[in-house]
């Protein structure tokens, strides 16, 4: 069966599952009908709708996603990384400018930083990509990465199945850059891009054996005008350090590059490493693998979130753990016993239902 028959055939599927809750939810089923037409409103509905923290949302969120579910629309999923100030978001808009130009559809989930006092994104990455955010073809969607760890949001991976249903043929995450703890987006990408600064103070200031694992492919940014030398002795030497650092992944060596968003043809590169990595996933079984694995991720961060989640909804249990953590501050208990009758009373509680 060829890709464009499989495609069809997981959207009539969805559109009929759609058709037996219509009657009970006619305004979720018109906004998933209408996102698997590409439609940006529904898409933005359906966003708005997965980044709710009402627990009234949470019910239609999961009948959303299992109505869109299935569909055979293997986008690209790209994530990119790097310190703040390397330029993520002008590469970014460089690239989705190349792609929309070859005919693609590109969808970027821009996590802002939080502001501890709102709650809500500090950045604004529409105004940070004034160009890409004009094309019809593009869809650029900013969310605050609240308390989640990783430097991605709470709801990335539902956002990406939505723009993967919504029939976007490449979705960018652009994370936080927060540094090594950047783990989470690895877990949902199919390819992970480190960007690094040349002659920053420390030219080796990506050279973490943690990130630089996960890394697929490594740019030396900015390589352009007085800082072309500068990024060429950053891009040796990180390229002498690669085989220590991030070890060959199914016969994937991470190459490492320089590029410039702000010259004709500094993302030639990018590009095309971009395009070798994906070949490669496809050329065997390892994009299915990796799927399944993305998968198993996604339940693991669901039933975690669904269980925080219960705490905090649980009268009994908010105002267990409310009496906990008195206790825990005047140094009554210790934060292991506290965390340890917490989880007995909730265990508890669950029996009794």
């Amino acid at each position: 069966m060829s890709e464009d028959n499989s495609k069809e055939r997981s959207r009539e599927k969805a559109l009929a599952r759609i058709k037996t809750i219509r009657n009970e939810q006619p305004d979720l089923a018109h906004v998933a009908s209408m996102l698997l037409q590409g439609d940006r409103n529904a898409l933005s509905k359906a966003l708005t709708l997965v980044e709710s923290e009402r627990s009234e949302d949470a019910e239609q969120t999961s009948q959303l996603l299992d109505m869109i579910g299935g569909i055979n629309h293997l986008s690209h999923r790209v994530g990119i990384t790097g310190v703040p100030g390397v330029g993520k978001s002008t590469l970014i808009e460089g690239l989705g400018m190349q792609l929309i130009a070859e005919g693609k559809k590109v969808a970027v989930l821009a996590i802002d930083p939080s502001s501890s006092f709102s709650k809500g994104s500090i950045l604004g990455d529409k105004t940070r990509m004034e160009g890409l955010s004009r094309e019809k073809n593009a869809f650029i969607r900013p969310s605050p990465s609240s308390d989640s760890p990783g430097g991605v949001a709470r709801k990335t991976r539902e956002a990406i199945a939505l723009c993967e249903a919504a029939g976007y043929d490449t979705i960018i995450i652009e994370t936080v850059g927060v540094g090594q703890g950047e783990t989470a987006v690895r877990a949902m990408c199919d390819t992970f891009l480190l960007l690094m600064l040349a002659g920053a103070g420390d030219d080796l200031q990506g050279i973490k054996r943690g990130i630089m694992e996960m890394a697929d492919i490594i740019a030396v940014t900015k390589a352009e005008g007085d800082n072309s030398e500068h990024a060429a002795v950053a891009r040796a030497t990180l390229a002498a350090s690669i085989h220590m650092l991030a070890p060959e992944k199914d016969g994937w060596i991470c190459p490492v590059i320089t590029c410039s968003a702000v010259i004709p043809g500094g993302l030639i590169m990018v590009r095309e490493e971009l395009d070798k990595h994906w070949r490669h996933l496809n050329a065997d079984n390892s994009l299915s693998e990796l799927r399944k694995m993305q998968n198993l991720m996604w339940f693991k961060q669901s039933l975690h979130r669904l269980i925080i989640d219960d705490f905090r909804h649980s009268p009994q249990m908010r105002e267990h753990v409310e009496q906990l953590e008195y206790q825990v501050i005047s140094g009554k208990l210790s934060p292991f016993s506290a965390a340890d009758s917490a989880i007995s009373r909730y265990r508890e509680t669950f029996s009794r239902k």
